[in-house]
């Protein structure tokens, strides 16, 4: 039940903080074009690693049996 809010809190948390960090970056304009190319970037790496880690079976059984 803790560990739920806290997951809850700290990814309201970043996504608060990544709406302001983009926002700040479209103020800059044409300088922040590069710090949106560089957050687009991380995201796309960061949803195939996600993808990756929910469709690998393999993942599963390892964390389900051998690290008992």
């Amino acid at each position: 039940m803790v560990e739920t809010i806290a997951y809850v809190v700290f990814g309201a948390v970043a996504l608060v903080y990544l709406v302001v960090m983009v926002a700040g970056l479209i103020a800059i304009w044409p300088w922040g074009l590069v710090g949106l190319v560089v957050l687009a970037a991380g995201g796309a790496l960061f949803i195939k690693v996600l993808r990756d880690r929910l469709t690998n079976p393999e993942d599963d059984y390892y964390s389900r049996n051998i690290d008992k």
